[in-house]
């Protein structure tokens, strides 16, 4: 007759001794559950967003704002680290690559010198197109769909842009008209800017801000055109004590992150991300609007004195300087971005 097989045992569960109280278990659970609320670290997303500005800056100001209400919209899922002032050596032309490599997620770059890159990001710092705020708003949201397409083709994700205020040279003597620009070496923030200052007489190199100021410390440089804002943040009246407000354009920042990284969050991220980026524009065009007056007034406590308007005769070969650069941007980019530029008069 054959054995009957012995029945499996279960194990027997782990027990608390019957001394220990019941609270004690609870008081257990309840810091376990508050540990794991108190340090999300490996739930979250870590963004290292870079810009070549520093914190004061349009450009800095406004990292820093979507970082805290990135924070605020994802309840901290998504955290950005913010490397300021060109603090990783990446300038603003060098930030998509910078991006596709991985070495950032993404950032904020001045899109001038992104035109080398795609045509379409030179469209608001061309010379002399858009000469006010209302213009500039018009002009950049009209050519949004451009930008995201621009962006997307390299794998990156527009976030929110960033309007500057109008741009002026910064130099170390006054700048009365034509003759005085012929004897100075300028630096410029894009290609298209080189040319105008070289039509105009003067030396002229685009270079990005960090080595511009380099250059006018070795007294290399006589100027530098930048807004009041770029030059405020970084004080060149330390260096250049004479402003010129040209309006030479009203120029734009983009701020964007790598798709893939974007795209890794779940869905209610990504619409929380995009909403922080949206309020972020939005708190970006309220700044502007007294940004210049501001700009202007700690220029003049420092010592800066500002030429506004600049003379005609020094705007009259400016703006013929202009016409060459705008007739090439014309010939590289597609026709919808040609009847955005003749939609402000420019033809």
């Amino acid at each position: 007759m054959p054995m009957p097989m012995p029945v499996p045992r279960r194990p027997t569960p782990p027990h608390l001794p019957s001394q220990a109280p019941k609270r004690l278990l609870a008081f257990a659970l309840a810091w376990l559950l508050s540990a794991i609320i108190a340090y999300p670290a490996d739930a979250q997303v870590r963004w290292v967003m870079a810009t070549e500005y520093p914190a004061s800056n349009i450009s800095g100001v406004g990292l820093t704002t979507f970082a805290r209400l990135v924070s605020d919209r994802t309840n901290g899922f998504v955290q950005t680290a913010n490397a300021l002032d060109n603090e990783l050596k990446i300038s603003s032309g060098e930030m998509i690559r910078a991006a596709q490599d991985g070495r950032i997620s993404g950032g904020d770059a001045f899109a001038g010198p992104l035109e080398a890159i795609d045509p379409i990001f030179g469209l608001a710092s061309l010379p002399f197109v858009v000469q006010s705020i209302e213009s500039a708003k018009a002009v950049n949201s009209r050519a949004r769909p451009l930008y995201e397409k621009a962006l997307a083709a390299r794998g990156l994700k527009l976030l929110y842009m960033t309007i500057w205020p109008s741009t002026g040279i910064w130099t170390a003597r006054p700048l009365a008209g034509p003759d005085d620009l012929r004897t100075m070496s300028v630096r410029s923030y894009d290609y298209n800017s080189a040319e105008v200052m070289r039509a105009a007489g003067a030396m002229a190199e685009y270079l990005p801000f960090n080595e511009a100021i380099a250059k006018v410390k070795n007294r290399e440089l006589d100027g530098i055109l930048t807004s009041g804002d770029g030059g405020a943040g970084r004080k060149l009246w330390d260096y250049l004590r004479y402003f010129t407000s040209i309006n030479y354009a009203i120029p734009i920042s983009l701020a964007f992150v790598r798709t893939d990284v974007f795209e890794s969050l779940p869905s209610d991220q990504q619409q929380a991300v995009m909403a922080a980026a949206a309020e972020t524009e939005r708190s970006q065009f309220e700044l502007l609007a007294n940004r210049t007056a501001e700009n202007y007034a700690r220029m003049r406590e420092n010592g800066v004195a500002i030429a506004e308007p600049a003379a005609p005769s020094l705007l009259a070969v400016l703006k013929e300087g202009a016409a060459a650069p705008i007739s090439a941007w014309k010939q590289k980019v597609p026709a919808e971005a040609i009847a955005i530029l003749d939609g402000t008069g420019q033809r």
